[in-house]
């Protein structure tokens, strides 16, 4: 069994920022102030994830968080990945123009127009993707490829007159 981890000595400064931090609007400084003066108390951070409401894991990356960067950990930093690797590379854009030029029954599918669940299909049996591609994944190769895109539209009725009779013919 693991030792119960616990937030390292805290200053004197340190504990004052705390709980000056227990007065504060926002949120995310809160609940760290929390954990961090509930750590500096010997709670283990299972009691302490009960008692805020969230979970283990969280409570040691809080104490992880502050182990490396002191109080600067009670502000929120981005959400954003550090890097992010582009799904459809430009080659891979380039297939997806070829296919999106081409009918979907060139492809074995029994509609005439591409809509993105079905461009999705396409484009993992080409295999352009090791899986099934999101809509808003393929919408912006679509938009880097400088075209547009717009929702396939399938018409109930027609506003021709003699359309009951062709309909039935």
């Amino acid at each position: 069994m693991k030792a119960s981890l616990y937030v390292r000595a805290i200053t004197e400064t340190e504990r004052e920022g705390l709980e000056a931090g227990l007065r504060s609007g926002d949120g995310f400084r809160l609940r760290r102030c929390q954990i961090l003066l509930a750590s500096a108390r010997r709670a283990k951070p299972q009691q302490i994830a009960k008692q805020i409401g969230c979970r283990a894991q969280t409570v040691r990356n809080v104490l992880h968080d502050f182990e490396a960067n002191g109080l600067s950990c009670l502000v929120a930093g981005c959400n954003r990945p550090l890097s992010v690797e582009a799904v459809l590379t430009a080659a891979k854009r380039e297939q997806l123009q070829t296919v999106l030029h081409q009918s979907p029954r060139t492809y074995g599918k029994v509609q005439s127009q591409w809509t993105l669940k079905l461009l999705a299909e396409v484009c993992q049996e080409q295999g352009l993707s090791e899986r099934q591609l999101s809509a808003p994944t393929l919408l912006d190769a679509v938009v880097h490829l400088g075209s547009s895109w717009r929702r396939a539209k399938h018409w109930i009725v027609s506003p021709d007159p003699l359309y009951e009779l062709k309909k039935t013919a």
